[in-house]
């Protein structure tokens, strides 16, 4: 019988694997916190686990693959025709559908660096080629960095806003003037998975430039802002082309029935969901103050995560926090990005940083 192994891609080689936040463990006595995922510290909203409930009896059924209600719900939302939504697996399963439909061997995918993790892996394994431009010193895309990257090989480019991990912004006239400079034939991807996050009048919604621009198409999630993390529910705003071709790439019955019904649910409850961000940003608001009259230097956030910014200090303040209960998102080499969590998980958070910093 043969030794030999069954031939893989060669692009599979090499591949970064992708590092969800660690999960939080209690030791001792100890009350363990994960703000190492950006996730809702929040339950449910009112009405999702009911429909959930009544929804898990059907699960013997496959779901309806074309997402029919909450693709009518979310047309309705945003005004927007039926024909431009789809929908995926979180915005990250939506996202790989992208570099699918538009990018293959000797294409490129540009990016700011560092961002969001999953794109040099959902590149790669595209057989595309990245193309990481480096943020600016105060932790923001460098837009016009990016526009001068493009070369006629380019076929997709990731705006992530606001930025993940380090929670900045570009604004409107930089992005515009950023849109203006790129060939209307490269798709252009606003990843506004914490756009429900922003405070900021100066930052423009991508609903907005996707109306007169057919090559911007806009990614959310339910994953963050509506605390359904867990059920994988993501959607895309494009244009009829690109709409279509994500539907064509899209994993049949990807996402659940149960998925949907929550997801539903969600937009349903739109005042407790405000009123829950809100709570969020005012924790966001507390912490960087506090970390910025300890002595750090923290970028202006528009999510739900604070990053600090470490160096070759990131693993051992990431290990400070997991030994007093919190546990945080290290960048080994970078920094932290740290999720705004309970108020209790926060103050621990702020007591290790303030402790830390004296010992620099």
């Amino acid at each position: 019988m043969s030794e030999t192994s069954p031939k893989l891609r060669a692009e599979l080689e090499g591949i970064p694997t992708y590092k969800p936040g660690k999960p939080a463990a209690a030791g001792g006595q100890a009350a363990a916190y994960k703000l190492s995922s950006n996730e809702n510290p929040y339950p449910p909203l009112p009405g999702v686990m009911e429909r959930v409930t009544a929804a898990v009896a059907e699960f013997n059924r496959y779901p309806d693959m074309a997402c029919t209600a909450l693709m009518s719900e979310l047309a309705g939302r945003f005004g927007v025709p039926l024909s431009h939504i789809a929908t995926g697996t979180g915005s990250v399963g939506v996202a790989q559908q992208l570099v699918q439909a538009t990018s293959g061997p000797g294409d490129e995918v540009i990016y700011a660096w560092r961002s969001f993790e999953a794109y040099p892996i959902i590149t790669q394994i595209s057989g595309a080629r990245s193309v990481q431009v480096p943020l600016t010193d105060g932790d923001v895309h460098d837009l016009d960095a990016m526009a001068d990257a493009i070369t006629d090989r380019t076929r997709l480019i990731f705006v992530c806003n606001p930025n993940n991990p380090t929670g900045t912004v570009v604004r409107r006239a930089e992005l515009e003037r950023f849109l203006d400079r790129v060939p209307s034939d490269v798709l252009v991807v606003l990843d506004e998975a914490y756009r429900e996050f922003i405070r900021d009048p100066e930052v423009p919604d991508g609903v907005e430039l996707y109306r007169e621009r057919p090559n911007v198409c806009v990614l959310r999630t339910f994953s963050k802002a509506y605390g359904l993390a867990g059920l994988r529910v993501g959607f895309a705003i494009a244009h009829e082309p690109v709409a279509a071709a994500l539907r064509k790439t899209a994993v049949p019955f990807g996402v659940s029935h149960i998925a949907q019904e929550a997801a539903i649910a969600s937009l349903e409850a739109e005042d407790e969901l405000l009123g829950r961000v809100g709570s969020l940003v005012c924790e966001r608001q507390r912490v960087s103050e506090a970390l910025r009259a300890q002595g750090w230097t923290v970028p202006e956030s528009q999510a739900n995560f604070v990053w600090l910014r470490l160096g070759e200090r990131t693993t051992e303040f990431a290990e400070a926090c997991e030994r007093h209960g919190v546990v945080v998102r290290p960048f080994a080499g970078e920094g932290v990005r740290v999720t705004i969590g309970e108020t209790e998980a926060n103050d621990i958070f702020l007591k290790v940083a303030e402790a830390f910093r004296e010992t620099k």
